[in-house]
């Protein structure tokens, strides 16, 4: 999926030739792993739902399509493409660099389990630049909580969901789920993105108030912040420990590199004690 610093496509998935569709961009934008300007490529489809990828010359960019036509969020490029009923289309540059997610999509994670229309439970918002890329994931049908404790990039954050309706900004602690608990419902999946040394136990806390039975959680750790004198695959595998403790069973772990040094993503299901005792039950 990754190879120095370019995407390569699945060639399992299953492309039709009315996905191709040639584009020039628009915007200036984007800084390291943003992309060029001027130049013509195709855009097809991901093989994750709602992810797109644009093909150069030189280059490969990660995209997603933009929710909000005309806008940027921060700074990226945007491309327009005609579309074949001459409607134009507009697709925003994900910016590996600026996102764990966009680095997870790229270093070959499995599954984000984000599609068109999920409901999604965001942990570390920050300014919003992975949350708006996860708005135009999950779409006008999805919706997105995004949790938020910095009042300062708070501002950041309202601001785009002032122009993003499914967009949800909640300036709390995400250690006390229990304040905005009147506020969300449940949710499809959860991705965490705190950066704390107490971060499983902040993820599993939230998946007890908030995560379906059966729903599916992403948390990107970062060793450094969790043990700065342990090797990091030690950490990674500490914090694993701690999710599995939670009944959270993780499925997946990449590493980050090159995008982030010593940065891992773990995505995994919930599976909460009294659904397990149901099962057992049913077996016996």
């Amino acid at each position: 999926i990754q190879s120095s610093n370019k995407l390569i496509v699945h060639l399992s998935h299953p492309l039709i030739e009315r996905d191709y569709v040639s584009y020039r961009e628009n915007s200036n934008g984007g800084g390291r792993g943003g992309g060029g300007g001027g130049r013509k490529v195709v855009v097809v489809p991901h093989r994750h739902p709602g992810v797109f990828i644009a093909k150069g010359k030189d280059d490969d960019m990660l995209l997603t399509k933009n929710l909000v036509v005309g806008e940027s969020v921060y700074g990226e490029k945007r491309i327009s493409v005609d579309a074949e009923n001459a409607e134009k289309i507009e697709y925003r540059v994900w910016n590996p660099f600026r996102s764990k997610l966009g680095a997870a999509i790229l270093s070959g994670v499995d599954s984000i389990h984000m599609p068109p229309g999920a409901k999604v439970l965001y942990l570390g918002a920050a300014s919003g630049t992975t949350v708006s890329h996860v708005s135009d994931i999950v779409g006008p049908t999805g919706l997105v909580y995004a949790i938020e404790f910095s009042h300062r990039s708070g501002r950041d954050l309202l601001n785009v969901a002032k122009k993003r309706p499914n967009i949800i900004p909640i300036i709390e602690d995400a250690r006390h789920p229990h304040k905005y608990r009147m506020l969300i419902g449940m949710v499809d999946t959860m991705f965490a993105d705190v950066a704390q040394p107490d971060q499983a136990r902040i993820l599993a806390l939230n998946a007890h108030h908030f995560l379906k039975d059966g729903g599916n959680f992403v948390i990107s750790i970062k060793a450094s912040c969790i043990d700065s004198t342990a090797a990091p695959e030690a950490v990674f595998a500490e914090e694993v420990k701690k999710l599995q403790s939670e009944k959270l069973k993780p499925k997946e772990q990449i590493t980050l590199e090159p995008y982030e040094r010593d940065h891992a993503i773990v995505v995994g299901t919930y599976r909460p004690l009294g659904k397990a005792k149901k099962e057992v039950n049913q077996n016996e």
